[in-house]
């Protein structure tokens, strides 16, 4: 008898305890902490989306009457609201960043940088299952040592990266290499499941360079040294490996890159549609090559055109969550998601970006190509 099983086996994006990548800062006055984050922030803020998660010390805060959002055309928003911390909510408000600090004395988190505070070992021991995977030690000052505890849990704590609570450089260009480190690997999804109406022929498969276009397409990819795959409705039934089957029904190319997301949702995915063939291997690297992590996608723009092409794009996985939402506002459309999102643009000259929709327009493309 088969096994009833309640829940689908969906693949989950790798996270800590609040964030996909998350240094809880502990072992110190929780004002030098937040010290800390913020100058480090001010050396990296610029390259990275950061946050900051710690736990009030007012003990006559209350929860508000009513939510208050207030905003500000600068960009900044002060928000006063009732919430409740818990382990999936908080993974959804913190997926959009590249890192969140995390207040250690009062929260784990899944990789920690311990300061050295001599007054602080009682503090430290009490932690002392929670510090299982420490990126680096702080002195505080030129008496920090390590405690017994520590080197009695960790016998090589002494072979850890250590600095001076002022090597603020130092310490910056560490967490940045940690961040970097945690950059989602890039795969690559060429987009041939579209039912192709005005063609009147799988658009896929025309022929413009001595094979189908979706061959060339994923060949093309494959020299970049990406990882990639075929993108297809469930009734094209393609017998061959690296086919992501749409699970997201009916959506076009926005349920594509959900199912993307939804196979792998540790992945960033570069976009390719067949019917873009001026698209070469020049392009894609120079889109590869200004890809912004940091940022919801990376886009290519027509340089006279008002709006980016979604269809030649690097989603990155923070993208996901965003794309459901916008899902759950009835918008299944991709170029919206990025119009309305943190993106980061690449402008090409417009005659890279034609899509060829009609057989009259092939016939004509192939020709240009040709000559």
């Amino acid at each position: 008898m088969k096994k009833h099983v309640k829940h689908a086996a969906l693949n989950r994006r790798n996270s800590g305890q609040m964030a996909p990548f998350e240094l809880a800062v502990l072992g110190t006055k929780c004002s030098i902490i937040r010290e800390l984050v913020k100058e480090v922030c001010l050396s990296v803020n610029n390259r990275f989306k950061i946050a900051y998660a710690d736990a009030s010390h007012n003990k006559e805060t209350l929860e508000p009457i009513f939510d208050d959002y207030t905003f500000h055309n600068s960009g900044d928003l002060a928000n006063n609201r009732s919430y409740h911390m818990n382990p999936y909510t908080d993974k959804i408000m913190f997926s959009g960043y590249d890192l969140v600090f995390i207040n250690g004395n009062h929260y784990p988190g899944i990789t920690q940088i311990l300061i050295l505070d001599e007054q602080k070992e009682a503090s430290v021991l009490k932690r002392i299952e929670q510090l299982d995977n420490i990126a680096f030690l702080i002195n505080l000052n030129h008496k920090s040592n390590i405690f017994d505890c520590l080197s009695q849990k960790h016998p090589n704590i002494s072979d850890l990266k250590r600095y001076s609570i002022n090597d603020i450089a130092q310490i910056s260009a560490h967490i940045a290499k940690l961040i970097e480190a945690n950059t989602a690997p890039l795969s690559g999804l060429v987009l041939a499941g579209g039912e192709s109406v005005r063609m009147g022929t799988d658009k896929g498969l025309l022929d413009y360079f001595g094979k189908s276009q979706r061959v060339y397409s994923l060949e093309m990819l494959e020299k970049l040294n990406l990882n990639a795959f075929l993108s297809v409705r469930k009734e094209q039934k393609l017998k061959q490996d690296k086919v992501i089957e749409d699970s997201f029904i009916g959506l076009g190319p926005f349920g594509a890159i959900c199912s993307a997301f939804q196979h792998n949702p540790n992945s960033a995915w570069l976009t390719l549609a067949t019917d873009l063939p001026y698209v070469d291997e020049k392009l894609v690297r120079q889109l590869m090559n200004h890809r912004d992590p940091s940022k919801v996608a990376t886009a290519i723009k027509g340089k006279n055109k008002q709006f980016p092409e979604p269809l030649i794009t690097i989603w990155e996985p923070r993208a996901y969550p965003i794309m459901l939402q916008f899902l759950t506002l009835g918008i299944s459309c991709p170029r919206k998601v990025l119009i309305n999102s943190d993106v980061k643009i690449v402008e090409v000259d417009d005659d890279f970006i034609i899509n060829v929709n009609t057989p009259e327009e092939f016939s004509t493309v192939k020709k240009d190509i040709h000559k």
